[in-house]
């Protein structure tokens, strides 16, 4: 649903880098095609589809001026905390030099959209008109970009809300 979220309120058109077995479920497989998702898969599963597919097709779309949007959690949360951040940003950044713009997202979590019903989304009515709000913060230069720098920014981004 993050992906949504964003899409819905970013004016540019955002590829998001997202697990593949997204894309098993029809009608969400229909939307993030349709938003030309980039998928990724984790080495272990599909190397190829990990590296170098993913990471060349987020390249391409960077160096063609298109937004990349990806989640540096690489998994979904079960807690509704941030967890650590995985180096994906890090390794994009090396390859395609692009500014970075942290943003967070809050009034998800405990909505019907969550998973905070015992690992399960959509299974209760409660929360279906959550307040949601994205925040963003000013754009971080990629010479500037460190892990602990972005997770920083994005938990106190979560704090303004």
């Amino acid at each position: 649903m993050d992906a949504v979220v964003i899409a819905a309120c970013v004016r540019r058109p955002v590829r998001f880098v997202m697990d593949h077995r997204i894309f098993r479920v029809p009608l969400l497989s229909f939307i993030f095609r349709t938003m030309r998702t980039i998928p990724i898969a984790p080495a272990k599963e599909d190397p190829q589809m990990k590296r170098p597919r993913a990471s060349r097709e987020a390249a391409q779309a960077l160096e063609a001026g298109e937004i990349v949007g990806i989640f540096p959690e690489g998994k979904l949360t079960e807690t509704g905390e941030l967890n650590p951040f995985r180096p994906g940003v890090q390794q994009m950044i090396a390859t395609t030099p692009v500014p970075v713009v942290p943003m967070a997202l809050s009034g998800l979590w405990g909505s019907f959209f969550s998973r905070s019903s015992n690992g399960k989304a959509m299974r209760r009515w409660r929360g279906i008109h959550s307040r949601i709000a994205l925040v963003a913060a000013p754009a971080v230069p990629p010479e500037r970009v460190t892990l602990e720098g972005l997770q920083a920014t994005v938990l106190a981004l979560r704090v303004r809300k």
